[in-house]
């Protein structure tokens, strides 16, 4: 269960940096790095999601 609930946490938490993504694409100036540390903080949840996927598919604990 504990598993279940990091993964429903990594993925809200990719929702959140992805509309902050967009948020920061319509309103900042070019020379914001906000949107690329966004997309860096994505890309880290992304990994540790399919980390944990890949966790749990493999200890059965998903399936």
């Amino acid at each position: 269960m504990l598993l279940k609930i990091l993964i429903l946490i990594v993925f809200v938490a990719m929702l959140a940096s992805l509309a902050a993504g967009v948020g920061f694409l319509l309103k900042d100036d070019s020379h914001s790095r906000r949107l690329l540390v966004s997309l860096k903080i994505r890309v880290a949840l992304a990994a540790l999601l399919l980390a944990l996927l890949a966790y749990g598919f493999a200890t059965g604990t998903i399936g």
